[in-house]
């Protein structure tokens, strides 16, 4: 699909504004434009054929980014019939490769870069935004995730555009490479910055009031800049970062789903869990702002639940009298801990005696053998989610796990493990995937026109990804719902985000109010495109 930007003038400034684009399907070639015996149905099987012969995950990203660019009726078709295969691919774990080649795999423009350099006259934007990281080889992340808003939850392709801010790069690798697409500038901070994105996103509620707007960040976007811009921006547009809120609620999700097994096996009540992260940075940290939820709806105060999630960062636990902490860890640094450091995961593990790790430092295999046997030693059922991504930094593998636990791991993951076969018995990982989630959630808060998009909406995407599961997928010991049935799990998560806005007066869909649950979840459904 190419989006075209067309530019014209207004009091003076040059602004663009995107030419009107077909709501329906593409339309069908002219006659003598195809071959006599072209069928649309072999058509399909030839495209996966084609990208099925590519040996390299890299050169299958590079041949659905160009189906999508020529056919993308059928790219989006493939993607709803062959879930499972296409999201790793577009998204986590390929994406990454993605990212670091992009510069170098690049073909033709696929969104809207805006650099520092174009302070003062950012006037374009869109519906649903991907915001790429403040280096253009970040921009593939957006592109993806843009790909399973169309494909999971059926936003229509003419109302989303993945757009990069460049503010130049800190990493002189890029600045070196001759390639290299962005700025070949350090990257701007401070005032500046935020005087640059204080413009952005004035002038996107200026010409699109209906805008919802998806943070992203990755290394070049800093954990302090990342909490700020939300903390900025959450109450004035309808925004939210998918690395934070995105992440924890999919993570809730899970542990809802993992905590009712562990507590069945220990016959410990559910509130007396306790939850250990390995990794302080702010996809950690906001998991464990989400994850108090877990808590809360359980009938615990926020102090109570504070007090149940133990952080560890790369000088071991984070307690009060350890010395100065950063400032997005401080609300979880511990009050009751006044000894010497603990800087060793497993002398940790002795202290806390959590139910529950969580992974989210990028530090491949940092849950040795040791770390895994001692959380089994701990619980009859441990839960243990590595979720960094891509699979090569994940803190442990799913086979370890399994193996060190005897079997009896509830796990989940950032990235995808193969199922393996235990002692006659087939074991399934779960994957704890953003797209779970995101998809509903922006689906959710568009349909109801929410001027915000609130705690409670995020809380309520977790909570339908969660009661999603069906009786076969529980008898499967399931924590996540199959990937294939993301429309289905979508329209349901949306339905509860409306709801959620609703009960907030953050709705401006009032004709939405009066209808059932039965009747929202059909209208919902019946607002999915379809290629």
């Amino acid at each position: 699909m190419t989006i075209i930007l067309t530019p014209y003038w207004s009091d003076g400034v040059q602004k663009l504004k995107m030419a009107p684009q077909l709501m329906t399907a593409e339309p069908k070639p002219k006659p003598g434009l195809v071959p006599p015996a072209f069928n649309d149905d072999v058509h399909t099987l030839r495209c996966l054929n084609q990208l099925r012969s590519k040996d390299k995950n890299i050169e299958k990203y590079i041949y659905l980014s160009m189906l999508k660019e020529q056919d993308s009726s059928m790219f989006y078709k493939l993607c709803l019939q062959y879930m499972s295969e296409f999201t790793p691919i577009i998204y986590t774990p390929i994406v990454g490769d993605a990212c670091l080649q992009y510069s170098h795999i690049y073909r033709r423009p696929e969104g809207l870069f805006i650099s520092i350099k174009d302070k003062g006259k950012i006037r374009e934007s869109s519906r649903i935004l991907g915001l790429g990281d403040l280096g253009v080889n970040g921009m593939p992340i957006s592109i993806g995730k843009l790909s399973l808003y169309i494909a999971g939850a059926g936003i229509r392709p003419s109302s989303t555009i993945p757009i990069c801010l460049d503010l130049g790069t800190n990493n002189q690798k890029y600045l070196d490479d001759p390639l290299y697409l962005g700025l070949r500038q350090k990257r701007i901070t401070g005032p500046e910055m935020t005087e640059f994105m204080d413009e952005f996103m004035h002038e996107m509620s200026v010409a699109f009031p209906k805008l919802l707007v998806q943070f992203e960040h990755v290394e070049d976007f800093s954990t302090d800049n990342a909490f700020h811009y939300l903390e900025r921006y959450r109450n004035k547009y309808p925004v939210f970062n998918d690395d934070i809120q995105g992440t924890g609620a999919v993570v809730l999700s899970g542990l809802i789903n993992a905590a009712r097994l562990s507590s069945a096996a220990s016959g410990r009540p559910i509130t007396d869990h306790r939850i250990l992260f390995f990794g302080a940075g702010s996809a950690g940290v906001g998991v464990a702002m989400q994850l108090m939820s877990f808590f809360t709806l359980n009938g615990l105060s926020q102090d109570q639940a504070r007090e149940r999630i133990w952080l560890i960062d790369s000088q071991g636990l984070v307690f009060d009298a350890r010395g100065p902490i950063a400032e997005h860890k401080k609300f979880f640094s511990r009050k009751d801990h006044s000894g010497p450091p603990i800087t060793e995961i497993l002398d940790i593990i002795e202290y806390v005696k959590p139910t529950a790790l969580l992974g989210l430092s990028t530090i491949s295999n940092a849950f040795t053998p040791d770390v895994i046997q001692a959380m089994a030693v701990l619980n009859p059922r441990p839960i243990i989610f590595p979720l960094s991504n891509p699979v090569r930094l994940s803190e442990c593998s799913f086979q370890d796990a399994v193996k060190y636990t005897n079997g009896k791991v509830l796990f989940a993951s950032g990235s995808p493990f193969p199922e393996i076969r235990y002692e006659d018995e087939t074991l399934f990982p779960g994957q704890g995937n953003n797209m779970y989630i995101f998809p509903g959630l922006g689906l959710g808060a568009i349909l109801s026109r929410a001027t915000s998009v609130t705690d409670s909406m995020v809380e309520a995407s977790s909570l339908g990804l969660a009661g999603s599961l069906t009786e076969e997928e529980r008898s499967m010991g399931l924590l996540y719902p199959r990937i294939e049935r993301i429309r289905e799990i979508s329209a349901r998560i949306a339905t509860q985000v409306i709801r959620a806005a609703q009960k907030e007066g953050v709705d401006r869909s009032t004709d939405l109010r009066p209808m059932s649950d039965a009747e929202l979840l059909k209208s919902v459904s019946s607002k999915m495109w379809y290629p």
